[in-house]
């Protein structure tokens, strides 16, 4: 079973960026589409992005295209999303996956193991 950590949370006015980080353990990190989940309060946990075991392909949630990049380092089991032009409906905790199924990137059922989350908190 892999071990997901995610770092990189926090507070930021709007407008502002963060850049999330997961740190995988294991060795078939590499075998592996990750993808960032969020849950607001209040929200179901809802997908933003994904990226291919390769880091070739990536995909998004429309609310953040063109402000949001996931990419991932295999060389050293993480996977980030560098977050821009932050807006106050981005808050929510963000989640990092390793995706275990062959369905849909966007589907949270798809994914086998689960960080326990980061904060992010924009203020307006």
């Amino acid at each position: 079973q892999v071990q997901l950590v995610e770092s990189g949370g926090g507070l930021v006015q709007d407008g502002g960026s963060l850049r999330l980080s997961c740190a995988a353990s294991g060795r078939t990190f590499s075998n592996h589409a990750m993808a960032w989940f969020r849950q607001a309060p209040g929200k179901e946990r809802e997908f933003v992005a994904a990226i291919s075991w390769s880091g070739g392909s990536t995909y998004y949630t429309d609310s953040v295209k063109g402000r949001f990049t996931i990419s991932r380092d295999n060389a050293k089991n993480t996977v980030y999303l560098q977050m821009n032009s932050l807006k106050p409906e981005d808050t929510a905790v963000y989640y990092c996956a390793r995706k275990g199924g062959l369905g849909p990137f966007k589907e949270s059922n798809e994914y086998d193991s689960w960080g326990q989350g980061t904060q992010v908190t924009v203020s307006s």
